[in-house]
């Protein structure tokens, strides 16, 4: 088994001045802490894998392909692979975890 704790793995990831933490890879799925603060920019780029979004905290909108939804705590979003996808109007400190199938790189 392996077990994490969100306020652990954000004190790591900030840390180590990153936006994202790869913080479990396994053969068929890696997942990550990534982190916007309010009014930051999303730069990422389309994955070449599958991706499930689970909000953690913060509020936002996200874009994916041509459709737009506010997410919070609590919310799940799924990309599908290949598929242009943006954070936008965060208006509180978004954290999201994110699970990426094939793992990530």
């Amino acid at each position: 088994m392996k077990a994490f704790r969100l306020d652990e793995l954000e004190a790591e990831r900030a840390a180590n001045d990153g936006a994202y933490l790869q913080f479990l890879r396994e053969r068929n799925m890696s997942v990550g802490l990534y982190a916007l603060d309010a009014g930051a920019l999303d730069t990422q780029s389309p994955h070449r894998q599958d991706e499930v979004y689970l909000v953690v905290s913060g509020r936002a909108s996200i874009t994916v392909g041509m459709e737009t939804t506010v997410v919070g705590r609590g919310s799940v979003v799924y990309v599908p692979a290949g598929v242009a996808h943006k954070f936008h109007h965060i208006t509180e400190d978004l954290r999201v975890m994110v699970v990426f199938s094939p793992p990530e790189g």
